[in-house]
């Protein structure tokens, strides 16, 4: 599988993909705020249940390495779990190297995951969670026809403090 925008392609995550895995989940600041910087052996568990081969009714997540296409560099990850019986939903995450923060990559990305999640996998809605205060990530799911749905109050602890997520929700008629 592999999808393909402008800028990017973004394909199946290989065994070869540990070098940049461990990179993203080992940085300070692409993590700040999805959790803690984990164990390696807790990283490498993580890394190992994602190379699973997934099909859309599968119960572990699709991971897709962010590519620039030009020069073929990793620069994160992205992917979705399914719900799909009886939902047919999914719930979309996404992470970057810090040092390709701002430079739409998560966007563009974002919206090629997405279409093909509705048209290719036919998912009825696309969900995400972000930490309240992640500002950047909000503006992500915005660019991509993402709606704010609610706030769930202390609903994630965060570096041993509770925090509020911010829960947004996309239907395929939202990105029109």
């Amino acid at each position: 599988m592999k999808l393909s925008t402008e800028r990017l392609r973004l394909t199946r995550l290989q065994p070869e993909d540990w070098p940049i895995f461990y990179q993203v989940h080992t940085d300070e600041n692409a993590m700040a705020f999805i959790s803690e910087v984990r164990q390696d052996a807790e990283i490498r568990q993580r890394f190992n249940d994602r190379l699973a081969p997934w099909q859309v009714t599968s119960f572990h997540m699709l991971c897709l390495t962010i590519r620039i296409a030009a020069t073929d560099e990793a620069v994160g990850f992205i992917g979705a779990n399914a719900e799909w019986a009886p939902f047919r939903q999914a719930e979309v995450g996404y992470s970057l190297l810090s040092a390709h923060f701002g430079k739409g990559y998560g966007s563009e990305a974002l919206s090629a995951l997405t279409d093909f999640l509705f048209n290719d996998c036919e998912f009825h809605k696309l969900k995400a969670e972000v930490v309240e205060g992640n500002w950047a990530s909000r503006r992500v799911l915005e660019k991509n026809g993402f709606r704010l749905e609610g706030t769930f109050r202390d609903n994630y602890l965060l570096r041993g403090r509770w925090v509020n997520d911010w829960m947004f929700g996309c239907l395929k008629s939202d990105r029109k």
